[in-house]
Order: C-alpha cells, then sequence, then structure tokens
C-alpha cells in the first residue's frame, strides 16, 4: 500500500498523495500532487484549518465544563467524550496528511491502529 501514496505524473515528477480530510463511505480520499493549487486542493485547506479551530474550541468549552463542576451528568460526560473524540480524530487525520506530505509520517497509519483494538469489544452507545 505504501506505493499508492506516491505517484508520478506525466513530467515524470514525483509526490505524496494528499490524505483529504474527509472519507467517501468510509473510505479514505486522496488528492494527486498534480492537484496542488486545485480547488479541491483550496477546499481541503480551509476543512483542515476549520478543523483544527473547532478542536480547538471544543476543547476549550470541554475545560471550562469540567473546571466548573465536580459533579457532572453521566450525559454530559458522554457529550464532551464525543465531541472530543471527533475532534481528535479530525485532527490526527490532518496531522496524518500534513505528515506523510513532509515525508515523516506512516502512510499508513490506521493500520496500527486497527491492531491495537483487535479483539476487543466495540462500544455501545
Amino acid at each position: 500500500m505504501a506505493n499508492k501514496m506516491v505517484q508520478e505524473d506525466k513530467g515524470g515528477n514525483t509526490g505524496s498523495l494528499r490524505l483529504l480530510p474527509w472519507t467517501n463511505e468510509g473510505k479514505a480520499c486522496w488528492l494527486s500532487p498534480a492537484s496542488e493549487g486545485s480547488v479541491i486542493s483550496a477546499m481541503a485547506d480551509v476543512m483542515e484549518a476549520e478543523q483544527v479551530r473547532d478542536g480547538r474550541e471544543v476543547l476549550a468549552h470541554a475545560r471550562r465544563l469540567m473546571e466548573g463542576s465536580n459533579q457532572l451528568d453521566l450525559h454530559v460526560l458522554k457529550f464532551i467524550a464525543v465531541r472530543l473524540t471527533e475532534c481528535l480524530s479530525d485532527v490526527l487525520r490532518v496531522a496524518e496528511s500534513r505528515g506523510i506530505r513532509l515525508g515523516v509520517a506512516d502512510p499508513n497509519p490506521d493500520d496500527d491502529v486497527e491492531e491495537l483494538f483487535e479483539g476487543e469489544p466495540k462500544a455501545s452507545g
């Protein structure tokens, strides 16, 4: 699968595929290095910035809630955990995408995560 992460354009230049900040039916979406500066690349830049900003906002809100009370309702704690988990997932995807493009990240990061949870029961909502 590592071969999938590097692509050669018509001019013979190679570059890393960009992991986009969205999925299609749960599957990763990739953008060709030849598409750098395209509308889709710009959309991905905006979405990544929004995801990082949202993560900061949710973290700040969660901190205020956690510091403001010694006893939080179970539903409030679950809501905080769900939102923090969503934001962490988004921000890790942004970090993975940027790391892959810089050549310092594992191009198959989810493989390691899936191994951590093999054999564990799925959490129920």
